[in-house]
């Protein structure tokens, strides 16, 4: 398994930054997410412990369920199907108030579903795509939240 690290500073207070990122339609803003679908509802909030949500990447098709819910500080989810296959342990969003806005944190462990080699490509191929694709989406993120 590898986990996947990517960080940004958002010139936002973290209820907006929470709010924009606990909302995955807001993720087709950027140039790697072609389609968001809620599925299914939180129990508490639309994007809230329990709600189901299915995102087309660029990358991949991923279905993910939420399965913790703070606002404005983090919510966790874990994908539960992938096309490609993957293998995920979880995955986080932190947020928390710097001097001047939000100090975003996306931090996720998977590793690619392939029966030999996964660690390598996992390193090699999953890694930076990810890499690009969180950095991408945080991106848009803070351009609707700053400009």
């Amino acid at each position: 398994m590898e986990t996947i690290t990517v960080e940004r500073f958002i010139a936002a207070p973290p209820k907006a930054v929470f709010e924009w990122l606990a909302d995955s339609s807001n993720y087709t803003s950027s140039s790697v997410v072609l389609r968001s679908r809620l599925s299914h509802p939180g129990e508490t909030a639309p994007y809230g412990v329990g709600a189901v949500r299915a995102l087309t990447w660029t990358i991949g098709w991923f279905r993910e369920r939420i399965t913790a819910y703070n606002p404005p500080y983090s919510f966790d989810y874990l994908v539960e199907r992938s096309f490609p296959p993957s293998r995920h342990e979880g995955g986080q969003l932190k947020l928390t108030e710097v001097e001047g806005g939000t100090h975003v944190t996306w931090t996720t462990t998977g590793e690619m579903a392939i029966p030999f080699a996964a660690a390598p490509l996992t390193r090699l191929l999953m890694k930076p795509t990810v890499v690009y694709a969180f950095g991408k989406v945080l991106a848009a993120a803070d351009k609707a939240l700053t400009r």
